[in-house]
């Protein structure tokens, strides 16, 4: 398998202001992304997740429980070098700062796969281990959904996009009997109804009866496979010391988020241009509205050329004993095949 030398062709980090304007063209992505999320920093308001499947003006939010709804006033459309917002508050208000986080599938609204028993409408990127998928529930315990990935998923986000319904993450690291909810601060819970008690495979992801990934609704899945220097969807245990625990990747990260298992605690997202350097302490959290924070400091993390590095003993982040989860895609791989180094900022 060849490693990915350049991420930043597959997954990119671009912050901007909003002019109040009703078209507002954001470049140097790099890339036209299928999968742009968008939150307001510099004061409390929603996230906004929008996918070339559903449509540029579809957005669903991660810090919300609500059905998918149309903004024609938020993200407008996906361009060869970024996209384009609107003058919506979640997206484009003058003088407001702005994160977005970027990724590439395959260009195109999506094909049909038929490779489970409920056939799926699939963008996928089989280098970078992304996927977009849509399909419709059928309630049938053991229904099989196509991912188009070509490898396991290492993490799938799933969420109703005609009800109100929680947004569900299998993860691997927690296994297929439990889920957790992202946006909710609940600790992992057991239930074969999401699931099936079965782990996906390189084709399909299985799943329970749950209201949450297979009802009579339609459904959106995000899609994530590990690739060497690209991504990682691992664990780590707490070492509860201001000298925290040390986790590797195998590349410097551009974006991570944690999220404690164990415990109800929320999820912490961090990247890296909106601090740029070590210590990394500007936070904002998937599952609420709030601005962007530095205020505890506790979340701190060193960003580091093969992985990153709890800097605080938080019980949010770095309790003794405590498990977690993260998902993390790569600034830079340690060493490439072409032999270009990552070091440490």
């Amino acid at each position: 398998m060849a490693q990915i030398n350049k991420p930043s062709d597959y997954f990119n980090t671009v912050l901007y202001t909003g002019d109040g304007t009703s078209s507002q063209p954001q470049t140097g992505v790099g890339f036209q992304p299928d999968w742009v999320w968008i939150k307001i920093r510099s004061t409390t308001g929603g996230h906004g997740l929008y996918d070339v499947i559903r449509g540029a003006t579809e957005r669903l939010r991660s810090d919300s429980n609500n059905a998918e709804s149309t903004a024609t006033d938020g993200l407008t459309s996906f361009d060869s070098d970024g996209f384009t917002v609107g003058n919506n508050s979640s997206t484009g208000t003058s003088s407001e700062t702005y994160a977005s986080w970027n990724w590439l599938a395959d260009n195109t609204s999506g094909s049909s796969n038929t490779d489970g028993s409920i056939t799926s409408t699939v963008s996928a990127n089989t280098t970078s281990g992304f996927s977009i998928v849509t399909y419709s529930g059928n309630s049938t315990a053991g229904a099989t959904v196509g991912h188009g990935l070509g490898a396991t998923p290492g993490m799938i986000i799933v969420k109703g996009r005609d009800a109100v319904i929680n947004w569900q993450v299998y993860h691997q690291a927690i296994g297929n009997t439990n889920y957790l909810e992202l946006d909710t601060t609940d600790a992992s819970t057991a239930s074969s109804a999401r699931w099936n008690n079965t782990t996906p495979t390189s084709t399909v992801f299985t799943l329970g009866t749950g209201t949450g990934v297979n009802a009579g609704f339609d459904y959106v899945a995000y899609c994530f496979a590990e690739k060497k220097g690209f991504s990682k969807f691992g664990s780590y245990t707490g070492n509860g010391n201001s000298d925290g625990t040390f986790v590797y990747t195998g590349f410097k990260p551009a974006f991570l988020i944690r999220k404690r298992t164990d415990s109800a605690v929320a999820w912490y997202l961090h990247d890296n241009k909106r601090d740029g350097y070590n210590v990394t302490q500007k936070w904002l959290s998937p599952n609420d509205s709030d601005a962007e924070s530095t205020t505890q400091v506790e979340l701190r993390v060193d960003f580091l050329s093969n992985g990153f590095k709890m800097r605080d003993p938080n019980g949010a982040a770095n309790a003794s004993g405590g498990s977690y989860i993260y998902m993390a895609f790569a600034e830079n791989p340690l060493v490439g095949t072409n032999n270009i180094p990552a070091t440490a900022r």
